[in-house]
């Protein structure tokens, strides 16, 4: 790398080289490696110096190797596009084969046409790709132009200010000053924001569809500047990593003069293309400029895939150049065997300049290259640029199909493949998510343990029966409106904005913000809220710290910003002024440092539970628990509340959260009285149902990520100083960090905490419910500030940061005290069940990919109809000895089937396992279990076994093994995959499959982006394939089919010929009228057809399900198909030849006039036949079809009446005049499409009255 080489970039690492290192305190034992100044290698980091004077010789010297800012997605250039554009047409060899010919036909031993002639169907093809090329790539340049232009402030050194230039004017080095709303024009490291939290909100919608607000954070040690930022003092160096596509990470440093380092990533980051919001100014340095910026390197263009029918009819071009051959060394053979019956050499044979004649083998050879010339249309050259606009036309009847559009979102179905919608008609095997594809995403709490006790919440479930009523009634009306505004033209192009009268805030429906308390439950927080400040000796305080505890970490434990319902993207980081209160703070305090000296050994006081999960309370305690209320007074316990709380807050609050399960937790805690009031990154604050307001300070969020499966927060209580690390997560994780206790009594009550919680997990998931564990630590000061000083390090490290970030998060998050769990629902989106057991019965195979618990995941697969209660059992797999034992169970049950060998032995292996009788089985295994198989080569047994299963459902699987299952049952078992769904770790499945398929839904469009269709519900899958899909396949296999069968028909005319010429490799037909024939007169026929065509109608196909096999089987196209095909193209050919010929064969007719009555009847007998196989006839197919007979017609008598001397010495001149004025002509015309197209009109009443439409 040229770098490497730089006295200048270099002068920055010997400093670092020669310095001592520094001294290791205490609290870094674990990174003293990283602290070995080690030489950069600058082909992995790269090194930013400021453009602001300071570091001029360094800039000038980096500027030189990294990009510009200018963008230029255009392919080609005035100069480069015709080379350019030549060199990619052909790329494609039907392209260089009639190159070619040619080139070929300019010699005149092999000259059939004249050669300006042979050059007009590649011209045209050829032109045609280019006028289309061209016009896509000026709307880039346009668009490129429009971006370089835009202006941005950017600091200039010699003014010391801020001044406009142009995007592509921006350097990486560059001061960029951003204002509110202002479109970011590279990649910029945040050093200042006018929020006087250091913060920057971001809308990314540009870059990954997702519209709600994101933060960025100034970089540690900027945000404390009480000025504004002046570029000019500007010194430290920035050390980051080199440009990658990867959107969420991005780490480094910053090196100070005082060779002190400041970690950052990519929260610190403001990506090219976002949009500032709700900020009025920032200011960075650009780090990554024009094609290396993220965006840049995301932007891939449309995505490329070749379909299964492209690919089949690859294989049938190159049969196609085999027959062309065969027919080319016939001719050839005849050739030679017909001169050589002549006693001496015939008159037409013409000797060269010294009186010698070509030998008998040069003659052939000859004869053979004219032959590959004379049958050159063969090869259908038009056939890709048809099947180019017929995918056109079938991808804009998608779209606007009615029934794929969503209302509620304002979202039709994207079609970002144009290339593989054939494909839609052929999958065998779909691998689907649950969470936001099966489900709505819309999360919503419905049950909560706390301390052991389980509060079922039955007020709650009855509302939401009550909004699923409601929801089926108004599906219909919602129906109907949705089609009158789609068929009435009303609807702007969609966004996929909601109404401006929804919400702007994500994950705030009604059903989602809106939760009716236990009762119970809500008594439990009312008492221990008001026993807490009287010591009651009826309620134990650990227990009362438990419900205060669990419910504050609902409301802090995120990164929910909060805003009101006024103004609901203005954020609120200062709490609003409140009402005097019933309960002081004074109150509060000593209410929390008598809860803080309560002996942990001190009995625990438990309620006992009732044989129903549930009844947390038996009728005993909850009498004593209410005679207790005469302690406070007469009044009841929401009186007293309702005075306490009553109009302390003057407004309702919005919460903006990056996922669903945030935003119900937070509305659960708010139902419960507390509320999140206002966060900022260093405070939040949150009202408690005394109406008392406590502000916590925010030392530190770790947040989720799949790896932990859980996230934590870490805040100073203002009331007693603690240290206190709030963390939620997975079951699976937080129970093995819990602590355990040294006193006897409470490792006892732990235990019992634990196992009851557990136990209600394990209730919730059978339930379908998704759960979480809440769980807390309190540490001291001193303990906090030596994992601070971790944490900084590995942030600042240069090599293995990921691995001591991770070793650091785990170092905080053990040994934790259990608070409750949650039991979140996931509404099952509407017609999921219609939709699976539709898809099943067309023989399409149904994997569920998810990363839910077990028992979470079979119980929505219940629900959704993908196992059934009628199954013979559910086999889990835990281990591989289980799974050997089930397969040899499986092997006794299936006589049928003996060894696996047998199972790969099936003519399709796509096979789903519902066509193997059988008992029925559904087939569960989770991730452990996924990675055994995997990497101790046990695929093939284990698709054996998922093979005899009627479905299967993969739980707890990562990322990674969910593409790893796809890529593994479409390579092994060699058939057509389709996989969906709609978040950021769907990605990868979704690519993997032949087609991917993204759901707009809740988590954002990265799956959207990244598949080749789009759609908004589950449901409208069903439509998607069964009818779009057949219909598209359908379509497109017959249109390749007849071009073979239209192009060898036309072909097998001028070959059958050769025999009564002599095998001389002339013509009995016009030259002009051979190359119209295929470019003008039978070419629109076949773009209707593959268009417009429909075979069975969308109801019918609806209905029967198993119509959609006709596709998963190939059975329109396939190697049997095309060889009938074939051998009826070549009896229709015999038959337009041989009874013109017949007809006509006693008279004195010339050549021309021969060829004319076999040219027409050959069109007809080519244009009814594709009459026969069309199903559906509209306006357009009557014009195209009686308009290609017309069209020949009209252009043969004008050519005909015109063509006096334009070919000599035979001209075709008025012989179509002439022979319209014979009977004998209409004869031949109305006797020979009859005769030809008799067995296909045969075939095609037999099928029609024998079997359901093939």
């Amino acid at each position: 790398m040229a770098l490497s080489v730089d006295s200048a970039l270099y002068r920055w690492q010997r400093l670092g080289a020669k310095s001592a290192p520094q001294t290791v305190s205490e609290s870094t034992p674990l990174l003293f490696s990283v602290r070995d100044r080690l030489k950069l290698n600058l082909n992995k980091w790269r090194i930013v110096f400021s453009n602001n004077g300071r570091q001029q010789r360094g800039w000038d010297q980096a500027s030189r190797f990294y990009s510009g800012n200018k963008i230029q997605t255009t392919k080609y250039t005035w100069l480069t596009f015709l080379p350019k554009n030549l060199f990619k047409q052909f790329h494609r060899l039907a392209n260089l084969y009639f190159l070619f010919l040619v080139v070929l036909n300019w010699f005149p031993q092999m000259e059939v046409f004249h050669r300006e002639i042979t050059m007009i169907p590649l011209i045209v093809v050829l032109l045609a790709s280019m006028i289309k090329d061209a016009i896509e790539d000026y709307k880039k340049y346009q668009f490129d132009k429009k971006i370089n232009s835009s202006k941005s402030r950017v600091y200039d050194k010699k003014d010391h200010a801020y001044v406009e230039k142009c995007w592509k004017d921006v350097r990486v080095g560059d001061f960029v000053q951003l204002q509110c709303n202002e479109t970011i024009p590279a990649d910029i490291l945040l050093l200042y924001s006018s929020d006087q939290n250091g913060i920057c909100h971001l809308e990314t919608a540009n870059l990954d569809g997702e519209t709600n607000l994101k933060q960025r954070r100034v970089v540690m040690g900027f945000s404390s500047q009480n000025t504004s930022f002046e570029p000019e003092f500007f010194q430290n160096t920035i050390i980051c990593e080199m440009p990658n596509n990867d959107l969420n990470k991005f780490k480094g440093y910053m090196e100070q003069p005082n060779h002190e380092r400041i970690g950052f990533n990519i929260e610190n980051l403001l990506l090219r293309g976002c949009t500032i919001r709700n900020t009025e100014v920032a200011i960075g340095i650009v780090i990554y400029a024009g094609h290396e910026t993220k965006a840049m390197l995301n932007n891939n263009g449309p995505r490329y895939k070749r379909s299964k029918i492209e690919r089949r009819m690859n294989v049938d071009i190159f049969l196609c150049v085999g027959l062309l051959f065969t027919m080319c060394l016939v001719g050839s053979i005849g050739h030679g065997i017909w001169s050589g019956s002549f006693p001496e050499h015939p008159p037409y044979d013409v000797p060269d300049e010294n009186g010698n004649f070509l030998s008998p083998v040069l003659s052939g050879f000859y004869m053979f290259l004219t032959m590959i010339i004379l049958l050159q249309v063969l090869i259908p050259i038009s056939l890709y640029v048809s099947i180019e606009l017929v995918k056109l036309g079938q991808v804009f009847l998608i779209h606007n199909d009615i029934d794929l559009y969503d209302e509620e979102a304002d979202l039709p179905i994207q079609c970002r493949a144009l290339n593989i919608t054939e494909d839609l008609g052929q999958i065998q095997y779909i691998f689907s998510d649950k969470t936001g594809t099966l489900t709505e995403n819309k999360m919503v709490f419905r049950r909560c343990t706390v301390d052991g006790h389980e509060f079922s919440h039955q007020e709650n479930a009855k509302r939401l029966e009550t909004h699923k009523e409601l929801d089926l009634e108004d599906e219909d009306f919602a129906k109907l409106h949705a089609r009158a505004h789609f068929q009435g033209h009303t609807r702007s192009r969609s966004l996929g904005r909601r109404d401006s009268n929804q919400s702007q805030v994500a994950f705030s429906s009604t059903i989602e913000k809106d939760v009716t308390p236990d009762s119970r439950l809500l008594r439990r927080v009312r008492e221990a809220a008001l026993r807490t400040e009287n010591l009651s000796p009826f309620i134990h305080m650990k227990t009362a710290t438990s419900f205060t505890d669990f419910f504050l970490a609902l409301a802090i434990c995120n990164t929910v910003v909060v805003s009101t319902t006024t103004e609901p993207r203005q954020r609120v980081t200062v709490p609003p002024p409140i009402k005097p209160s019933g309960i002081t703070l004074e109150k509060i305090h000593q209410i929390f440092q008598r809860l803080k000296l309560v002996s942990l050994s001190q009995s625990f006081s438990s309620s006992q539970s009732s044989s129903d999960l549930g009844a947390s309370f038996s009728a005993k305690n909850t009498e004593e628990h209410l005679a207790t209320l005469d302690y406070f007074g007469s009044a009841s316990l929401d009186e007293v509340f309702q005075s306490v709380t009553h109009g302390t807050l003057p407004t309702d609050f919005c919460y903006e959260a990056e996922s669903p399960d945030e935003a119900a937790l937070v509305y659960a805690a708010q139902a419960y009285s507390f509320t999140l009031v206002s966060r900022t990154p260093e405070q939040v604050t949150v009202r408690l149902p005394q109406g008392t307001l406590l502000t916590f300070d925010i030392l530190y969020t770790l947040g989720f990520d799949s790896v932990r499966k859980r996230m934590s927060v870490v805040v100073r209580h203002p009331l007693t100083k603690e240290i206190i690390v709030y963390t939620k997560g997975a079951d699976s994780v937080i129970m093995d960090l819990l602590e355990d206790p040294a006193d006897t009594n409470a490792e006892r009550r732990m235990k019992r905490i634990k196992d009851k919680t557990q136990k209600h997990l394990d209730y919730y998931a059978r339930d379908g419910l998704r759960t979480l564990c809440i769980a807390k630590k309190v540490g001291s000061e001193d303990d906090f500030q030596k994992w601070a000083n971790f944490r900084q390090e590995a942030e600042a490290a240069i090599d293995n940061r990921d691995e001591l970030l991770m070793e650091t998060a785990q170092h905080l998050e053990t040994k934790l005290t259990l608070l409750g769990a949650t039991g979140i629902e996931d509404r099952l989106q509407d017609g999921v069940p219609d939709t699976i057991a539709a898809l099943r019965e067309a023989g399409i195979q149904i994997w569920v990919l998810t990363g839910d618990k077990q028992e979470t995941a079979v119980n929505i697969a219940y629900s959704c109809k993908l196992l059934d209660q009628r199954d013979t059992g559910v086999l889990s797999l835990h281990f591989f000895t289980v799974c050997s034992l089930t397969l040899f169970c499986f092997r006794l049950q299936s006589p049928q089937k003996n060894t696996a060998k047998d199972l790969f032995k099936n003519e399709n292996p796509g096979n789903p396992a519902s066509e193997i009788p059988g008992p029925e089985f559904g087939l569960v295994i989770d991730g452990r279990t996924l990675d055994i198989i995997l990497q101790g080569g046990l695929e093939e047994r284990f698709l054996e076994l998922a093979r005899l299963c009627r479905s299967v459902l993969c739980c707890r699987s990562t990322p990674l093994q969910k593409s790893i299952v796809v890529k593994l049952v479409r390579r092994q078992l060699k058939v057509m995959t389709l996989s969906i769904g709609d978040g950021a770790n769907d990605v990868s499945m979704i690519q993997a499959a032949d087609v991917g398929i993204g759901i707009s839904g809740q988590e954002g469009m990265q799956a959207v982006m990244a598949s080749d269709f789009a759609i908004s519900r589950f449901k409208h899958l069903k439509k998607l394939l069964l009818v779009h899909g057949h219909w598209c396949y359908a379509r497109l296999a017959k249109m390749v089919i007849y071009f073979f069968y239209k192009n060898v028909c036309y072909v097998n005319l001028l070959f059958w010929y050769q025999f009564f010429c002599g095998f001389s490799g002339n013509t009995m037909i016009d030259y002009w009228q051979m190359i119209f024939f295929n470019l003008f007169f039978t070419s629109l026929p076949p773009l209707v057809f593959g268009v417009l065509d429909r075979d069975v109608s969308a109801e019918t196909l609806l209905s029967l399900p198993e119509l959609y096999k006709n596709g998963q089987n190939s059975e329109i196209y396939k190697l049997s198909t095309f060889i009938i095909t074939m051998l009826d193209a070549f009896y229709q050919s015999l038959v337009c030849f041989f009874v013109p010929y017949l007809a006509y064969k006693d008279s004195d007719i010339d050549v021309f006039s021969f060829g004319n009555p076999i040219n027409t009847v050959s069109l007809l007998t080519i244009i009814l036949h594709q009459a026969l196989e069309m199903k559906t006839w509209t306006l357009f197919h009557w014009i195209t079809i009686i308009g290609s007979v017309v069209i020949y017609l009209t252009f043969s008598l004008i050519y005909n009446a015109v063509c006096v001397a334009c070919n000599p010495p035979t001209d075709p001149y008025w012989i179509m005049e002439k022979q319209l004025s014979e009977p004998a002509f209409y004869l031949v015309c109305l006797i020979t499409p009859a005769i030809a197209l008799l067995p296909r009109f045969e075939q095609s009443t037999f099928l029609s009255l024998h079997f359901v439409n093939l």
